[in-house]
């Protein structure tokens, strides 16, 4: 599953009929949905919340009655924990794979007492409605659309938002760079593991490295992100080999977390999105968190998950790439899941200063502040 929610930079969106409905899903998510039961909450405390789960695999999903229910029933449950009074359900893909979901989830807000706006099943360039069995306003043979020519998509494409072909364009922009620029951070990469290497063949004591780590990492982190936004040029393939390297202490990654600047997302989702297509798999886990992290705050759930998808593809057991997953599936807004914590917070909760703690050990990952 799937969970966005429009940061407090996007304008609402006016919703006044069945084509309004169809034209603002795909910005809400960032792409064109397709084989997708997308629910969109609206009149909570936290403005609009679009959430999007596969439609099952199965070709007649009613043949999985449980499966269909739990899907329905999860849905439902994540709208109500937000206080979200008013739903809309949408359904891409074939009747046969959206009808029994759709009910399911129909059922399943009238338990929770959600109001159901509107239900809709799209396929091709025409929709149906569930709640409308008015054939001269919805015809058996469904009402075509055009999204693009919508006020709603005119609004969105004014404030440059700018939607996808697809949900796998979208995991395209985070994929790792390939060809010469690949090599090169391969070379880069091999440099940098070098210098550890040498750092650990210096010594029998491992706490060392590790404080070397530090030592060197957090000023890497405030000197490449203090660089964010501005005119200067990006990270060079050796500043980021080295940096993706230095990432995988949990010190100076959680650095970098807390300088992600809330009042500068789009600029910090450019520059982690740039390092996580650079560095080598083995050290995309961090990157991606980062990523997925900044976007989320920004509001932008799809951009999330496909950047947590590479951090569980490079490590499946990455505890911030669990939890992450765990805010963003939970439907609740992105201003309730910020990190408040500053840097000399975070020195503090390490603390740095303190003989012995320099080495990192006890990491306090587990009991990150998210407020």
């Amino acid at each position: 599953m799937t969970d966005d929610m429009p940061g407090d930079h996007r304008s609402p969106m006016v919703i006044r009929s069945p084509k309004d409905v169809l034209s603002a899903v795909p910005y809400l998510l960032g792409f064109h949905p397709d084989n997708s039961l997308v629910a969109v909450g609206s009149g909570g405390p936290n403005g609009t919340c679009a959430m999007r789960i596969d439609l099952p695999l199965a070709a007649h999903p009613a043949a999985d009655g449980d499966a269909t229910q739990d899907i329905g029933e999860r849905l439902a449950a994540m709208l109500a924990h937000n206080r979200f009074p008013i739903a809309v359900m949408v359904g891409y893909g074939p009747a046969a794979r959206v009808t029994p979901l759709m009910d399911a989830a129909g059922s399943a807000l009238a338990r929770h007492h959600i109001r159901l706006r509107e239900a809709l099943r799209v396929e091709g360039d025409r929709y149906w409605s569930y709640l409308c069995d008015d054939l001269e306003c919805c015809p058996a043979e469904g009402t075509r659309f055009d999204i693009t020519t919508s006020t709603v998509a005119a609004q969105a494409t004014l404030e440059g938002q700018v939607v996808l072909a697809d949900r796998a364009e979208l995991a395209r922009t985070v994929a790792p760079l390939a060809g010469t620029a690949r090599t090169s951070m391969r070379q880069a990469t091999g440099r940098a593991e070098e210098r550890i290497l040498a750092w650990a063949d210096g010594t029998l004591d491992d706490s060392v490295v590790r404080s070397r780590m530090i030592a060197e990492g957090l000023p890497l982190v405030r000197r490449v992100t203090g660089r964010i936004g501005s005119e200067d040029t990006p990270p060079t393939d050796d500043e980021a080999a080295w940096l993706g390297l230095l990432l995988t202490h949990l010190r100076v990654r959680d650095e970098a977390w807390v300088r992600v600047d809330l009042d500068r997302l789009g600029d910090h989702i450019e520059f982690w999105r740039d390092v996580l297509r650079r560095v080598e798999e083995p050290y995309a886990a961090a990157p991606a968190c980062l990523l997925a992290y900044a976007a989320f705050s920004a509001g932008d759930g799809g951009l999330a998950n496909v950047a947590l998808e590479r951090a569980f593809t490079a490590d499946p057991g990455y505890s911030m790439a669990h939890l992450l997953h765990d805010l963003v599936g939970s439907g609740i807004p992105p201003s309730a899941a910020r990190l408040r914590m500053t840097p000399a917070e975070l020195a503090a909760a390490y603390e740095d200063d303190v003989p012995g703690r320099r080495d990192g050990r006890g990491d306090p990952e587990t009991e990150r502040r998210a407020s």
